[in-house]
């Protein structure tokens, strides 16, 4: 029989393991914003990227993934210390007529994203399965509409993490088909390079990691959990440990662009093979690596544009439902509304679409508009003691976050200039 001493002495010895398990317990939303820049338009720069300029350009994947840890964590933080989401926090502290039009270009972003994504699961489904790209787009944005329609936070958080995990493991048993240089690629992460004729490419990559309903989305999924509701020592305890959830994430983020550059350089590249779409990057692996290499990267994609076409439809939801003052609940008009509009609008855009390049590039220009307008409202909220109260940004964190944002906004104005011009 087992003494009080012994179960007590048992009791001590499994704390430390189960403090260190602890922030496995805040793992999720960090991966459902994830999931949102390996989207089928990043598969679309990268492959490119690769294809185009070898391993010079991963430098980009790396300084991108650190701005956006720095804009993620920030918008969680506004989640965890208020208790509001990104856009009720603006409809609260913004006038309305600044506040209406400010989330209604957030909400055109969130259609815009959600046309990409319904339209990347339609090409991956035409690539395995010869279904007619409006059909495909038919049906992926049916089953993203049950998904949201039928399951909570909970069970979606464990459909995208099971994505993540697919099209993890997809790339990862690409990498083991190829030769990577990898000393090349380590040069690569780190020193940046400009080839000739790589601008456009470069800030369509560091674009495409950013995204404007991301930010949106993150907040929304933690402000869900009412943090601030249990006290000053709980908010700090959420604060570190969402960190962690930012940090992970965006890292596994990180590995997956990567892969997709360094599976493109080792195959495309080193064959001086020029490559401007997905379908001809999936049709051209299969002489280079083989049937199964073609067939997992179209499932990597299915996977990609289902799980990204759902957190987009979450974040049009969010920004709309935002918009009167409400949180996100699928059971509440609003959301619902706001989801209906999202993935209706996107989908009524994929039917209608002749040209499905020059599309994805309208959408990329849609979010280059807005996403400035998205960083400004952040950081404007995050650094004021009205909304934050003592968790506003401090001087080192308000220097960052305004370097961060004129960066990413030179950028984008760059790329959108590029684009029209």
């Amino acid at each position: 029989m087992t003494s009080w001493s012994d179960f007590k002495a048992r009791l001590q010895f499994r704390r430390p393991m189960a403090t260190a398990l602890n922030p496995l317990r805040y793992l999720g939303p960090g991966m459902l914003v994830a999931v949102g820049f390996i989207d089928p338009g990043n598969w679309a720069s990268n492959v490119a990227a690769g294809a185009g300029f070898g391993y010079q350009i991963l430098w980009v994947v790396s300084l991108g993934t650190l701005m956006l840890i720095l804009l993620q964590h920030n918008a969680a933080h506004l989640g965890i210390a208020t208790g509001l989401c990104l856009a009720e926090g603006a409809t609260r502290h913004l006038p309305k007529w600044l506040s209406r039009p400010v989330l209604g270009t957030a909400v055109i972003a969130a259609i815009a994203t959600a046309f990409a994504e319904i339209l990347g699961g339609a090409i991956s489904l035409q690539m395995l399965f010869h279904i007619p790209l409006k059909l495909g787009a038919c049906l992926t944005a049916l089953v993203v509409g049950c998904l949201l329609l039928w399951n909570t936070y909970k069970v979606i958080e464990k459909i995208i993490v099971g994505f993540v995990s697919l099209i993890g493991l997809g790339f990862l048993f690409e990498l083991l088909l190829v030769k990577i240089h990898w000393a090349s690629a380590a040069t690569g992460w780190v020193m940046p390079h400009f080839p000739s004729g790589s601008t456009t490419i470069i800030m369509s990559v560091l674009g495409a990691v950013v995204m404007p309903h991301n930010l949106f989305l993150h907040s929304e999924f933690i402000q869900s959990r009412q943090w601030n509701q249990q006290g000053e020592a709980a908010i700090q305890t959420h604060l570190r440990f969402e960190l962690f959830d930012t940090l992970f994430s965006m890292i596994v983020g990180w590995a997956i662009n990567s892969a997709m550059i360094l599976l493109a350089a080792a195959t495309f590249f080193r064959q001086h093979i020029a490559v401007d779409s997905l379908e001809q990057a999936e049709s051209m692996l299969r002489p280079i690596l083989g049937p199964s290499a073609a067939l997992v990267f179209a499932m990597a994609l299915l996977c990609a544009g289902l799980a990204s076409s759902t957190t987009a439809g979450m974040a049009g939801g969010s920004i709309f439902a935002g918009i009167f003052d409400r949180p996100y609940d699928i059971k509440d008009p609003r959301s619902k509304a706001g989801v209906g509009i999202t993935l209706g609008l996107a989908l009524l855009g994929a039917l209608l679409i002749t040209d499905t390049f020059k599309a994805l590039i309208l959408s990329q220009v849609a979010l280059s508009i807005q996403l400035p307008i998205t960083i400004l409202l952040q950081v404007y909220l995050t650094s004021s003691r009205k909304v934050m109260g003592t968790h506003a940004n401090g001087p080192l964190d308000r220097s960052l976050l305004w370097i961060t944002a004129a960066v990413v906004i030179s950028l984008n104005l760059l790329l959108l200039r590029s684009v029209l011009g």
